[in-house]
Protein backbone atom coordinates (compact mmCIF):
# COMPACT_ATOMS: atom_id res chain seq x y z
CA UNK A 1 0.00 0.00 0.00
CA UNK A 2 1.15 3.75 -0.72
CA UNK A 3 0.58 6.81 1.06
CA UNK A 4 1.55 9.85 -0.48
CA UNK A 5 2.64 13.22 1.15
CA UNK A 6 2.44 16.65 1.15
CA UNK A 7 5.38 18.49 0.37
CA UNK A 8 5.84 19.39 4.49
CA UNK A 9 5.07 15.94 5.63
CA UNK A 10 7.54 14.71 2.97
CA UNK A 11 10.66 17.27 4.03
CA UNK A 12 9.95 16.25 7.75
CA UNK A 13 10.44 12.11 6.76
CA UNK A 14 13.84 13.62 5.16
CA UNK A 15 15.03 15.30 7.93
CA UNK A 16 14.20 11.88 9.82
CA UNK A 17 11.31 12.94 12.20
CA UNK A 18 9.53 9.25 12.30
CA UNK A 19 5.80 10.27 12.51
CA UNK A 20 3.58 11.31 9.64
CA UNK A 21 0.13 13.03 10.89
CA UNK A 22 -3.29 12.27 8.94
CA UNK A 23 -3.01 16.31 7.19
CA UNK A 24 0.56 15.25 5.99
CA UNK A 25 -1.35 12.65 4.22
CA UNK A 26 -1.86 14.67 0.01
CA UNK A 27 -5.53 14.67 -1.15
CA UNK A 28 -7.13 12.38 1.41
CA UNK A 29 -7.96 9.64 -1.05
CA UNK A 30 -4.20 7.90 -0.88
CA UNK A 31 -4.52 4.01 -1.43
CA UNK A 32 -4.43 3.66 2.80
CA UNK A 33 -7.04 5.01 3.33
CA UNK A 34 -9.45 4.13 0.45
CA UNK A 35 -7.94 0.56 1.50
CA UNK A 36 -7.42 -0.10 -2.24
CA UNK A 37 -4.19 -1.87 -3.95
CA UNK A 38 -3.35 -2.98 -7.32
CA UNK A 39 -4.27 -6.04 -8.70
CA UNK A 40 -2.55 -8.81 -6.44
CA UNK A 41 -0.25 -5.77 -4.63
CA UNK A 42 0.82 -6.45 -1.13
CA UNK A 43 3.70 -4.61 0.44
CA UNK A 44 6.06 -7.08 2.02
CA UNK A 45 6.22 -8.22 5.19
CA UNK A 46 2.33 -6.30 5.59
CA UNK A 47 -0.51 -8.51 7.48
CA UNK A 48 -3.16 -10.09 4.90
CA UNK A 49 -6.39 -8.38 6.19
CA UNK A 50 -8.51 -7.99 3.32
CA UNK A 51 -8.09 -5.02 1.31
CA UNK A 52 -8.84 -2.34 4.07
CA UNK A 53 -5.79 -0.52 5.77
CA UNK A 54 -5.64 -1.96 9.15
CA UNK A 55 -3.38 -0.75 12.46
CA UNK A 56 -0.13 -2.92 11.76
CA UNK A 57 0.11 -2.59 8.35
CA UNK A 58 2.62 -2.18 6.44
CA UNK A 59 2.77 1.07 3.86
CA UNK A 60 5.43 2.63 1.91
CA UNK A 61 5.68 6.92 1.64
CA UNK A 62 5.97 8.75 -1.43
CA UNK A 63 5.67 12.46 -3.00
CA UNK A 64 5.74 14.10 -5.12
CA UNK A 65 8.82 14.04 -7.30
CA UNK A 66 9.51 10.80 -5.07
CA UNK A 67 8.60 7.60 -5.61
CA UNK A 68 9.98 5.90 -2.27
CA UNK A 69 10.73 8.20 0.80
CA UNK A 70 10.22 5.15 3.19
CA UNK A 71 7.87 2.27 5.13
CA UNK A 72 6.19 2.45 8.42
CA UNK A 73 3.08 1.11 9.90
CA UNK A 74 -0.18 2.39 9.43
CA UNK A 75 -2.24 3.35 12.30
CA UNK A 76 -6.01 3.19 11.71
CA UNK A 77 -7.01 4.86 15.38
CA UNK A 78 -4.14 7.92 16.46
CA UNK A 79 -3.64 10.80 15.00
CA UNK A 80 -0.05 9.23 13.92
CA UNK A 81 -1.36 7.51 10.66
CA UNK A 82 2.26 6.46 9.75
CA UNK A 83 5.14 5.52 12.52
CA UNK A 84 8.48 5.54 10.01
CA UNK A 85 11.19 2.43 10.39
CA UNK A 86 12.84 2.83 6.89
CA UNK A 87 14.08 5.35 5.06
CA UNK A 88 15.82 3.45 2.34
CA UNK A 89 15.15 0.55 0.13
CA UNK A 90 15.78 -2.27 2.80
CA UNK A 91 14.53 -5.81 1.43
CA UNK A 92 11.15 -5.61 3.76
CA UNK A 93 10.24 -4.39 6.34
CA UNK A 94 9.13 -7.77 8.86
CA UNK A 95 9.32 -8.82 12.25
CA UNK A 96 13.23 -9.79 11.33
CA UNK A 97 14.10 -6.41 10.36
CA UNK A 98 12.36 -5.09 13.37
CA UNK A 99 14.02 -7.64 15.47
CA UNK A 100 17.31 -6.38 14.12
CA UNK A 101 16.59 -2.96 15.40
CA UNK A 102 15.75 -4.20 18.62
CA UNK A 103 19.03 -6.28 18.99
CA UNK A 104 20.90 -2.67 18.41
CA UNK A 105 19.27 -1.15 20.87
CA UNK A 106 19.96 -3.66 23.60
CA UNK A 107 23.95 -3.97 22.35
CA UNK A 108 24.28 -0.27 22.80
CA UNK A 109 23.17 -0.39 26.48
CA UNK A 110 25.17 -3.72 27.49
CA UNK A 111 27.89 -2.43 29.77
CA UNK A 112 26.52 0.47 30.90
CA UNK A 113 25.25 -0.45 34.06
CA UNK A 114 27.54 -3.26 34.54
CA UNK A 115 27.70 -4.78 37.96
CA UNK A 116 24.27 -4.50 40.80
CA UNK A 117 24.05 -0.45 41.84
CA UNK A 118 21.41 0.15 39.10
CA UNK A 119 18.87 -2.69 37.71
CA UNK A 120 16.73 -0.71 36.34
CA UNK A 121 16.45 1.14 33.02
CA UNK A 122 15.34 1.72 29.44
CA UNK A 123 15.87 -1.16 27.00
CA UNK A 124 14.31 0.20 24.38
CA UNK A 125 13.20 4.46 23.77
CA UNK A 126 10.91 3.55 20.59
CA UNK A 127 11.61 6.46 18.53
CA UNK A 128 14.85 7.51 19.80
CA UNK A 129 15.99 3.38 19.36
CA UNK A 130 14.45 3.98 15.74
CA UNK A 131 11.81 1.34 16.61
CA UNK A 132 8.75 3.73 17.35
CA UNK A 133 6.23 3.46 19.28
CA UNK A 134 8.06 0.52 21.44
CA UNK A 135 9.01 1.14 24.77
CA UNK A 136 11.29 -1.82 26.71
CA UNK A 137 11.88 -1.05 30.62
CA UNK A 138 14.17 -3.24 32.80
CA UNK A 139 13.13 -4.32 36.38
CA UNK A 140 16.07 -6.27 37.19
CA UNK A 141 15.14 -9.69 35.85
CA UNK A 142 11.53 -8.81 34.84
CA UNK A 143 11.07 -6.38 31.08
CA UNK A 144 7.98 -4.49 30.78
CA UNK A 145 7.25 -3.23 27.68
CA UNK A 146 4.74 -0.69 26.53
CA UNK A 147 3.35 0.37 23.31
CA UNK A 148 2.04 3.75 22.45
CA UNK A 149 -0.13 3.45 19.62
CA UNK A 150 -2.02 0.53 18.60
CA UNK A 151 -0.06 -0.52 15.34
CA UNK A 152 2.56 -2.57 16.93
CA UNK A 153 0.00 -4.72 18.86
CA UNK A 154 -0.34 -7.03 15.57
CA UNK A 155 3.18 -7.75 15.92
CA UNK A 156 3.53 -8.51 19.63
CA UNK A 157 3.02 -12.71 18.96
CA UNK A 158 5.48 -12.40 16.12
CA UNK A 159 8.00 -10.70 18.08
CA UNK A 160 8.11 -12.41 21.26
CA UNK A 161 10.76 -15.03 20.31
CA UNK A 162 13.32 -12.68 19.28
CA UNK A 163 12.42 -10.49 22.39
CA UNK A 164 12.40 -13.48 24.48
CA UNK A 165 15.58 -14.66 23.34
CA UNK A 166 17.95 -11.45 23.01
CA UNK A 167 16.67 -10.76 27.00
CA UNK A 168 16.79 -13.88 28.20
CA UNK A 169 20.89 -13.78 27.21
CA UNK A 170 21.06 -10.49 29.44
CA UNK A 171 19.06 -12.49 32.39
CA UNK A 172 15.89 -11.08 32.12
CA UNK A 173 13.41 -14.15 32.35
CA UNK A 174 9.80 -12.61 32.84
CA UNK A 175 8.00 -10.19 29.90
CA UNK A 176 5.09 -8.36 30.30
CA UNK A 177 2.85 -5.96 28.43
CA UNK A 178 1.36 -2.56 29.15
CA UNK A 179 -0.82 -1.13 26.35
CA UNK A 180 -3.31 1.58 26.31
CA UNK A 181 -5.96 -0.75 25.29
CA UNK A 182 -5.05 -2.70 28.03
CA UNK A 183 -4.30 -0.34 30.47
CA UNK A 184 -8.44 0.80 29.58
CA UNK A 185 -9.59 -2.61 30.46
CA UNK A 186 -7.47 -3.45 33.19
CA UNK A 187 -8.51 -6.02 35.36
CA UNK A 188 -10.99 -5.59 38.85
CA UNK A 189 -7.76 -5.52 40.71
CA UNK A 190 -6.86 -2.22 38.53
CA UNK A 191 -4.26 -4.30 37.21
CA UNK A 192 -2.47 -2.72 33.82
CA UNK A 193 0.24 -5.11 32.80
CA UNK A 194 -0.15 -8.60 30.98
CA UNK A 195 2.03 -11.52 30.60
CA UNK A 196 3.64 -12.42 28.01
CA UNK A 197 6.53 -14.69 28.82
CA UNK A 198 8.47 -16.56 31.94
CA UNK A 199 7.78 -16.69 35.28
CA UNK A 200 4.88 -14.26 36.51
CA UNK A 201 5.55 -11.25 37.48
CA UNK A 202 5.20 -9.88 41.03
CA UNK A 203 3.22 -7.54 41.51
CA UNK A 204 5.86 -5.10 43.40
CA UNK A 205 9.40 -5.71 43.18
CA UNK A 206 12.94 -3.84 44.46
CA UNK A 207 15.42 -3.05 41.98
CA UNK A 208 18.55 -0.58 42.10
CA UNK A 209 19.14 2.37 41.10
CA UNK A 210 22.63 4.34 41.96
CA UNK A 211 22.77 2.21 44.62
CA UNK A 212 19.06 2.98 46.03
CA UNK A 213 16.82 0.44 46.66
CA UNK A 214 13.77 1.71 45.08
CA UNK A 215 10.08 -0.08 45.11
CA UNK A 216 8.11 -0.64 41.73
CA UNK A 217 4.75 -1.48 41.34
CA UNK A 218 4.65 -3.36 38.19
CA UNK A 219 0.76 -4.13 38.57
CA UNK A 220 -0.07 -0.65 39.10
CA UNK A 221 2.18 1.71 38.82
CA UNK A 222 2.74 4.99 36.04
CA UNK A 223 4.33 4.21 32.85
CA UNK A 224 5.82 1.14 32.72
CA UNK A 225 6.02 0.95 36.76
CA UNK A 226 8.28 3.91 37.44
CA UNK A 227 9.47 6.91 35.79
CA UNK A 228 13.09 5.77 35.08
CA UNK A 229 14.24 9.13 33.09
CA UNK A 230 14.40 10.72 36.14
CA UNK A 231 17.52 8.51 37.79
CA UNK A 232 20.25 10.93 36.96
CA UNK A 233 17.84 13.72 38.68
CA UNK A 234 17.35 11.70 41.85
CA UNK A 235 20.85 11.11 42.23
CA UNK A 236 21.54 14.89 41.53
CA UNK A 237 19.05 15.55 44.39
CA UNK A 238 21.01 13.86 46.83
CA UNK A 239 24.61 15.20 46.23
CA UNK A 240 22.26 18.41 46.80
CA UNK A 241 20.11 17.66 49.87
CA UNK A 242 23.64 17.62 51.90
CA UNK A 243 23.34 19.47 55.06
CA UNK A 244 19.79 21.00 54.38
CA UNK A 245 17.21 21.28 57.10
CA UNK A 246 13.71 20.64 55.40
CA UNK A 247 13.11 19.39 51.91
CA UNK A 248 9.88 19.36 50.12
CA UNK A 249 9.17 17.47 47.28
CA UNK A 250 5.82 17.63 45.36
CA UNK A 251 4.23 15.27 43.87
CA UNK A 252 6.22 12.88 45.10
CA UNK A 253 4.49 9.82 43.54
CA UNK A 254 6.62 6.90 44.91
CA UNK A 255 8.96 8.83 47.01
CA UNK A 256 12.21 8.71 44.58
CA UNK A 257 13.61 12.52 44.92
CA UNK A 258 12.04 12.07 49.17
CA UNK A 259 14.94 8.89 49.16
CA UNK A 260 17.41 10.63 47.45
CA UNK A 261 17.34 13.63 49.54
CA UNK A 262 16.80 11.71 52.94
CA UNK A 263 20.10 9.48 52.14
CA UNK A 264 21.79 12.82 50.82
CA UNK A 265 21.64 13.75 54.35
CA UNK A 266 18.29 16.17 54.67
CA UNK A 267 16.85 16.22 58.31
CA UNK A 268 13.34 16.37 57.13
CA UNK A 269 11.92 15.34 53.77
CA UNK A 270 8.24 16.16 53.65
CA UNK A 271 6.54 14.55 50.55
CA UNK A 272 3.17 15.22 49.15
CA UNK A 273 0.92 13.67 46.85
CA UNK A 274 -2.88 13.19 46.02
CA UNK A 275 -2.55 9.84 46.56
CA UNK A 276 -1.87 7.90 49.96
CA UNK A 277 -0.67 4.22 48.11
CA UNK A 278 1.79 6.36 47.06
CA UNK A 279 3.51 7.55 50.20
CA UNK A 280 2.97 3.53 51.27
CA UNK A 281 5.21 2.36 48.80
CA UNK A 282 7.54 5.53 49.71
CA UNK A 283 7.79 4.32 53.05
CA UNK A 284 8.79 1.00 51.87
CA UNK A 285 11.24 1.97 50.17
CA UNK A 286 12.49 3.81 52.75
CA UNK A 287 12.99 1.01 54.96
CA UNK A 288 14.50 -1.04 52.58
CA UNK A 289 17.59 1.98 52.59
CA UNK A 290 17.95 1.59 56.20
CA UNK A 291 15.93 4.80 56.77
CA UNK A 292 13.41 5.21 59.02
CA UNK A 293 9.78 7.38 57.25
CA UNK A 294 8.54 8.65 61.25
CA UNK A 295 11.47 10.72 61.03
CA UNK A 296 9.90 11.97 57.52
CA UNK A 297 6.31 13.63 56.97
CA UNK A 298 4.01 12.08 54.10
CA UNK A 299 1.27 14.46 53.19
CA UNK A 300 -1.87 12.94 51.04
CA UNK A 301 -3.29 15.91 49.40
CA UNK A 302 -3.52 18.54 46.37
CA UNK A 303 -0.12 20.64 45.76
CA UNK A 304 -1.45 23.59 45.42
CA UNK A 305 -3.93 23.43 48.30
CA UNK A 306 -0.22 22.58 50.67
CA UNK A 307 1.57 25.20 49.40
CA UNK A 308 -1.66 27.48 49.85
CA UNK A 309 -1.09 26.66 53.44
CA UNK A 310 1.81 26.09 53.95
CA UNK A 311 2.97 30.14 53.19
CA UNK A 312 0.27 30.65 55.24
CA UNK A 313 1.20 28.82 58.06
CA UNK A 314 4.79 31.19 57.37
CA UNK A 315 6.57 27.40 56.35
CA UNK A 316 10.05 27.79 54.65
CA UNK A 317 12.22 24.94 52.74
CA UNK A 318 15.80 25.30 51.78
CA UNK A 319 15.27 22.63 48.89
CA UNK A 320 12.28 22.10 46.92
CA UNK A 321 11.49 19.58 43.95
CA UNK A 322 8.37 19.77 41.67
CA UNK A 323 7.60 17.09 39.38
CA UNK A 324 4.14 17.63 38.32
CA UNK A 325 2.12 15.20 35.77
CA UNK A 326 2.92 16.90 32.30
CA UNK A 327 0.38 19.83 32.28
CA UNK A 328 0.15 19.70 28.20
CA UNK A 329 -1.00 16.42 26.91
CA UNK A 330 -1.57 18.19 23.64
CA UNK A 331 -0.20 21.30 22.17
CA UNK A 332 -4.15 22.79 22.45
CA UNK A 333 -3.28 22.78 25.92
CA UNK A 334 -0.31 24.62 25.57
CA UNK A 335 -1.28 28.21 26.92
CA UNK A 336 -3.58 26.45 29.70
CA UNK A 337 -0.44 24.50 31.14
CA UNK A 338 2.14 27.28 30.81
CA UNK A 339 -0.38 29.32 33.00
CA UNK A 340 -0.62 26.02 35.69
CA UNK A 341 3.41 26.05 35.55
CA UNK A 342 3.58 29.53 36.69
CA UNK A 343 1.16 29.37 39.23
CA UNK A 344 2.87 26.60 40.71
CA UNK A 345 5.97 28.11 40.65
CA UNK A 346 4.78 31.38 42.24
CA UNK A 347 3.18 29.41 44.88
CA UNK A 348 6.65 27.28 45.42
CA UNK A 349 8.46 30.42 45.40
CA UNK A 350 7.23 32.08 48.56
CA UNK A 351 7.75 28.78 50.79
CA UNK A 352 11.63 28.88 49.46
CA UNK A 353 14.27 29.37 51.97
CA UNK A 354 16.45 32.72 50.85
CA UNK A 355 19.59 30.59 49.74
CA UNK A 356 18.03 27.63 49.14
CA UNK A 357 17.64 25.26 46.12
CA UNK A 358 14.35 25.23 43.91
CA UNK A 359 14.52 21.73 41.51
CA UNK A 360 11.73 22.27 38.75
CA UNK A 361 10.61 19.68 36.38
CA UNK A 362 8.54 19.39 33.08
CA UNK A 363 7.49 16.32 31.31
CA UNK A 364 5.89 17.77 28.69
CA UNK A 365 6.80 17.60 25.17
CA UNK A 366 5.05 20.69 24.76
CA UNK A 367 6.41 22.85 26.49
CA UNK A 368 10.40 23.90 25.10
CA UNK A 369 13.32 24.50 27.84
CA UNK A 370 12.33 27.91 26.79
CA UNK A 371 9.12 28.12 27.71
CA UNK A 372 9.67 26.62 30.32
CA UNK A 373 12.04 28.81 31.86
CA UNK A 374 9.87 31.63 30.98
CA UNK A 375 7.75 30.12 34.24
CA UNK A 376 10.26 30.53 36.54
CA UNK A 377 11.32 34.14 35.73
CA UNK A 378 11.61 36.77 37.93
CA UNK A 379 8.48 38.39 37.55
CA UNK A 380 7.06 34.74 38.63
CA UNK A 381 9.18 34.10 41.26
CA UNK A 382 8.52 37.70 42.48
CA UNK A 383 11.84 37.35 43.58
CA UNK A 384 15.46 38.60 42.25
CA UNK A 385 17.96 36.22 44.20
CA UNK A 386 17.95 32.86 42.19
CA UNK A 387 19.98 32.06 39.29
CA UNK A 388 19.87 28.79 36.69
CA UNK A 389 22.51 26.14 38.39
CA UNK A 390 21.69 23.55 35.37
CA UNK A 391 19.20 22.60 32.71
CA UNK A 392 18.95 18.80 32.51
CA UNK A 393 17.05 16.55 29.94
CA UNK A 394 16.45 12.58 30.09
CA UNK A 395 19.72 10.22 30.60
CA UNK A 396 21.51 8.31 27.40
CA UNK A 397 19.19 5.27 28.05
CA UNK A 398 16.35 7.69 26.60
CA UNK A 399 17.82 8.31 23.35
CA UNK A 400 16.35 10.80 21.19
CA UNK A 401 16.79 12.02 17.28
CA UNK A 402 17.74 15.28 15.88
CA UNK A 403 15.03 15.44 13.87
CA UNK A 404 12.56 14.44 16.45
CA UNK A 405 12.04 17.56 18.93
CA UNK A 406 9.14 15.60 20.92
CA UNK A 407 11.85 12.73 21.78
CA UNK A 408 13.27 16.01 24.16
CA UNK A 409 10.50 16.07 26.58
CA UNK A 410 11.92 16.27 29.83
CA UNK A 411 13.14 19.60 31.76
CA UNK A 412 15.11 19.54 35.05
CA UNK A 413 16.11 22.97 36.18
CA UNK A 414 17.98 23.67 39.09
CA UNK A 415 18.08 27.12 40.54
CA UNK A 416 19.88 28.32 43.09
Amino acid sequence: MRVHLTATAAAAVRRGHPWVYRDGIAGGGNAAQRGERRRGERARGEPARGDAAASGDVVELSAEGATFLGRGLWDAESAIAVRVFQRTQAPQLDERALAERLERAFALRDGWFAGRDTTAYRLCNGEGDRVPSLVIDRYDRAAVVRLDGGMLAPWIDRLLPHLARALGARGVRSIGLRARALAAGADAEGKKLAHLHGPPLPDRLFVRETGVAMEVDLARGQKTGAFLDQRDNRARVRALAAGRRRVLNLFSYAGGFSVAAALGGAVRVTSVDSASAAHASAQRTFRENGVDPAAHEFVTADAFDFLEKAHARGDRYDLIISDPPSFAPSERAKPRALGAYRRLHTAVARVLERGGVLCAASCSSHITAEDFLATLDDATLERDDLRVRAIHGQPEDHPTLPAWWEGRYLKFVVLE
